[in-house]
C-alpha cells in the first residue's frame, strides 16, 4: 500500500477534518513499512469533538431506544459487506493473522446487531414504598458523553464494544484508537458517513495518550470513560476522571492460569491451551498465561503443548493467509517478551520449545515458547507477558493451583482441566477471577459479562450489565393518594 500524502482526517460533528500539525505513522509490524499517518490531536480538537457529542446527546437521548437501534443495524449491514476490506486493513496494521482479522470483522457487525436488540429490553424497576398512596420508580437513563479509549489488541472489535451501547441507552460518544492500529478506526468513521447517523452522535479524533487521550479523560462533559488496556494506563486514567469525579470503566491486564489436572484429557487440555496462548500470538488480556499442572501429568502435558506450539505457522499475515500466529505490535512488545524469557533462564526455567526470537529478516516475531521448571517467585509467573511464551509448574493438588493461581495482582479470566465435577465447582466456588473457563479455550461471549477483579480492573462489558454501564439510575418517589 502506498503511503498517503496527507493523514487521515477526523470525524467530528458529522463531516471529516482535516489535521493541523504533526501527524502520526502507522507501520506494519510484520514488514515495519509505513502505511498510512493519522493526525496528532491536541485538546483544542478533543474540546471540539467533546462539544459536538454533547450538543447531539439531547436529541439523540429523546429519540426511542428502537429508532437508536435502527441506525446502529445500518451500519451493521454496511459492514458485513465489506468484511474483506476491514480485515485486510487489520491484518496490515495489527499483524493479525487473516482468518482471526475476518473473525473480529464478522464478530463487531454481530455485537452491533446484539446491543441493538436490546432498544426494547431496557429496563427500570417498580420499588414497594413503605407509604400509603405512594409508588418508587427507578428508571435508567444515559449518562451523557461517553470518551472511548481503545487498544490495539482487538482493535475493530473494541470500537463496537464501546459504541453500540453507548448509543443504544441514548449517549454520543468521542472515540479515540490506539496509535498503534488507527486505521481500521478511520475506515469505520468513512462508513459511518455514509449512514444516515446525525451528526455528533459518533465522533473520532487520533492521538497520542498523553495528548489526545488525557484531553478527553480531564474533559468536565465527559461523563464516562471505557477504556481497555494496561494497567498502568488505566491508573493514569483514573487519577485524571478523579479530577472532576468521571465515572471509569476499565478492562486492563490479566495474567490467566490455566488449571491441569491429573484425570484431565490431555489432548483437549493443550489444544485448549495452545488455543488461547497462541490466538493473536498471545496479545490478549484473557489469554491463558501459566499453567498450573499436577505433577503425574506434567511431563506427558509438556510433550502435547511443545508438539502444538512447534506446528505453529507464524510469519508475515499479510503475505501468507493460512498462518496460525502474526508479529507482534511493535519493537518494545518483542523486547519486552525476550526480556522476560531471559530473565526466566535465569531464574531457572526450562526452555521446551522456542526461547528466542524468529529471525524472518523484518518484523517482530518471536517463537512459540513452552518453560518449564517455573516458580510461583519468578516474575514470568507474576507478571503478564503479553506474546506466545507458556510458562508452566507443578503442583501437588487442585487446593495448591488455586491458592497460586489466586496468589496475582490480577483476577480477570481463568481455567480448568478435569473430567471431575467436584473439583470444577471447587474451582468456580474459590478462584477470584471474572471469568472460569472449564474444559475450553478463553474466549468470552457477547452475552456474558467481561469484568476483572484487582488490578484487571472496574466494571465490565457485554450482555445486560454491561449495557447498563452506560446508564446511571433516577429514583422518582410519587405521591399520589
Amino acid at each position: 500500500m502506498s503511503q498517503p500524502a496527507e493523514p487521515e482526517q477526523n470525524f467530528i460533528d458529522g463531516h471529516f477534518v482535516a489535521a493541523r500539525g504533526e501527524s502520526i505513522a502507522v507501520e506494519n509490524p510484520a514488514t515495519q513499512a509505513t502505511i498510512g499517518h493519522i493526525p496528532d490531536s491536541d485538546a483544542e480538537v478533543v474540546n471540539t469533538a467533546v462539544a459536538a457529542a454533547r450538543r447531539a446527546q439531547p436529541a439523540w437521548e429523546k429519540r426511542p431506544a428502537i429508532e437508536r437501534a435502527g441506525y446502529l443495524r445500518q451500519i451493521s449491514a454496511k459492514l458485513r459487506e465489506r468484511v474483506a476490506e476491514f480485515a485486510d486493513i487489520i491484518v496490515r496494521e495489527q499483524g493479525k493473522v487473516r482468518a482471526l482479522a475476518e473473525v473480529e470483522v464478522n464478530f463487531t457487525a454481530d455485537y452491533i446487531d446484539y446491543m441493538a436488540e436490546w432498544a426494547r429490553r431496557i429496563e427500570g424497576e417498580v420499588i414497594e414504598s413503605d407509604r400509603a398512596g405512594e409508588s418508587i420508580f427507578l428508571l435508567r437513563k444515559p449518562v451523557g458523553v461517553v470518551a472511548g479509549i481503545l487498544p490495539w489488541n482487538f482493535p475493530f472489535f473494541l470500537i463496537a464494544r464501546k459504541m453500540a451501547p453507548a448509543l443504544v441507552t441514548g449517549n454520543t460518544v468521542v472515540i479515540k484508537p490506539s496509535e498503534e492500529t488507527p486505521l481500521n478506526a478511520y475506515a469505520f468513521a468513512k462508513l459511518v458517513a455514509e449512514t444516515d447517523l446525525p451528526a455528533g452522535v459518533f465522533n473520532l479524533v487520533g492521538g497520542r495518550g498523553e495528548i489526545t487521550g488525557n484531553a478527553l479523560c480531564a474533559h468536565p462533559d465527559v461523563r464516562l470513560i471505557t477504556f481497555t488496556g494496561s494497567v498502568a494506563t488505566g491508573s493514569r486514567i483514573m487519577a485524571t476522571a478523579a479530577k472532576n469525579l468521571t465515572r471509569v470503566n476499565l478492562e486492563l491486564g490479566g495474567k490467566a492460569p490455566a488449571i491441569v489436572l491429573a484425570d484431565a484429557d490431555l489432548d483437549l487440555a493443550a489444544k485448549a491451551i495452545c488455543a488461547s496462548r497462541t490466538i493473536n500470538t498471545g496479545q490478549v488480556c484473557n489469554c491463558a498465561e501459566r499453567i498450573y499442572v499436577e505433577k503425574s501429568v506434567a511431563e506427558p502435558l509438556a510433550e502435547k503443548i511443545a508438539a502444538h506450539l512447534k506446528a505453529t505457522r507464524y510469519g508475515d499475515p499479510s503475505a501468507e493467509n493460512d498462518l496460525d500466529m502474526g508479529p507482534l505490535i511493535n519493537k518494545a512488545g518483542l523486547d519486552k517478551v525476550a526480556a522476560m524469557v531471559e530473565q526466566a533462564k535465569v531464574d531457572g526455567a526450562t526452555v521446551v520449545t522456542g526461547g528466542s526470537t524468529a529471525d524472518l529478516g523484518q518484523g517482530y516475531h518471536y517463537l512459540p515458547t513452552l518453560l518449564t521448571d517455573c516458580r510461583a517467585d519468578m516474575a514470568i509467573m507474576r507478571d503478564e507477558i503479553f506474546g506466545p511464551v507458556l510458562p508452566m509448574q507443578t503442583v501437588d493438588s487442585l487446593d495448591e493451583a488455586i491458592a497460586l493461581a489466586n496468589d496475582s495482582d490480577y483476577g480477570l479470566t481463568s481455567s480448568i482441566y478435569t473430567t471431575n465435577i467436584n473439583a470444577a465447582m471447587q474451582a468456580v466456588r474459590t478462584l477470584q477471577y471474572g471469568e472460569t473457563y472449564i474444559n475450553r479455550e478463553n474466549f468470552e461471549a457477547m452475552q456474558g459479562f467481561h469484568a476483572g477483579r484487582r488490578k484487571s480492573g472496574i466494571g465490565g462489558a457485554d450482555g445486560k450489565h454491561g449495557l447498563y454501564e452506560f446508564m446511571e439510575t433516577h429514583v422518582v418517589y410519587m405521591q399520589h393518594g
